[in-house]
């Protein structure tokens, strides 16, 4: 969930996307991430194909729901995940504050209630559409972030795109489901804040893998109740593996590597782009066609999105200029 830019486990350059745009599909830049043979792609290349695998791997996740329920699904990805960043990471135990653990603690419960309410969600409206209300979380704590007059027009466009994709009072889409993906976007909103601190305290990726494994901890309970047996079921069990690949382990490492080469606010505004790509993931994956008003609206999130990113950055062009003179 579930990423969108978070940046847990880093406080490097990355840790400016946080505040201006969002990775969706709950990706993150850790510095510690596992890292592989993609350089020749190119960082824009990178960061589209981790688009790509966090839409394509919420694609399969709502495939995967009718077997192993949505908190099953939940758990399985953050299980897999965790595993995975634990033996890669080995975050080291001993030497942290109480502030420490309970900053990590609190950015894994909002990792685990940002990926399980928007796989509550998805289980009940299109992709495309629970992704852009998603991204309402971290567009709103943008405009927030800078306080300056331009980001209301981003508001307007943002709740404009909002008003057409409820088709005047969210008639056409399930009321449950468009309730999970607003929250699941202000939990996604606790998880930048609380990613970028988490950073601060942690060296590389170990504050990242550690959450993970609280929010893989608070989760298993849940899938338990939910899908009992159906969680070791051989089948299940590879789907979901797949899942947390796709969603969340390949995403990480492809966006490092482009972060390494990408500016930020460069990254962010494709980041605004994960509206689409979930769209298309949607419609090529699970036949979720859109209309063409729906269409329209998610072009005006991205729009606002983009919008606050840039003017995220030329705010602090501004504020940098008298440092350099």
């Amino acid at each position: 969930m579930s990423t969108p830019s978070a940046t847990p486990g880093t406080p490097s350059p990355a840790a400016a996307a946080p505040a201006v745009a969002p990775a969706v599909g709950h990706a993150s830049v850790p510095d510690g991430a596992p890292g592989g043979r993609f350089g020749s792609l190119g960082p824009v290349g990178l960061v589209l194909a981790g688009g790509l695998s966090v839409q394509f791997g919420a694609a399969l996740a709502v495939s995967l729901m009718p077997r192993a329920g949505a908190l099953g699904v939940v758990t399985l990805r953050l299980a897999v995940a965790a595993v995975v960043m634990l033996l890669v990471c080995r975050p080291r135990l001993r030497g942290h504050s109480r502030a420490d653990w309970g900053t990590v603690v609190v950015f894994g419960i909002a990792m685990a209630g940002m990926n399980g309410l928007f796989y509550q969600a998805v289980d009940r409206i299109p992709l495309g559409p629970a992704v852009t209300l998603e991204v309402l979380g971290p567009l709103a704590l943008s405009v927030f972030a800078s306080r300056r007059a331009v980001n209301l027009v981003w508001a307007g466009l943002a709740l404009a795109g909002v008003f057409l994709l409820g088709g005047g009072g969210f008639g056409a889409l399930d009321p449950a489901g468009a309730a999970f993906a607003l929250a699941a976007g202000a939990m996604w909103a606790a998880y930048i804040v609380f990613s970028a601190r988490t950073g601060r305290r942690f060296p590389q990726a170990d504050g990242l893998a550690l959450a993970m494994a609280v929010g893989a901890l608070l989760f298993l309970p849940l899938g338990i109740v939910e899908s009992g047996a159906k969680l070791i079921d051989p089948m299940t069990l590879a789907l979901g593996a797949g899942v947390a690949l796709l969603s969340s382990v390949l995403p990480y490492t492809l966006e490092l590597l482009a972060l390494r080469r990408l500016p930020a606010p460069t990254f962010a505004v494709l980041m605004s782009l994960e509206p689409a790509i979930a769209a298309a993931a949607g419609f090529l994956i699970l036949d979720q066609a859109l209309s063409a008003t729906q269409s329209a609206a998610i072009a005006l999130v991205i729009a606002a999105s983009m919008g606050a990113v840039r003017t995220q950055v030329g705010r602090r062009r501004t504020k940098t200029l008298p440092e350099l003179s």
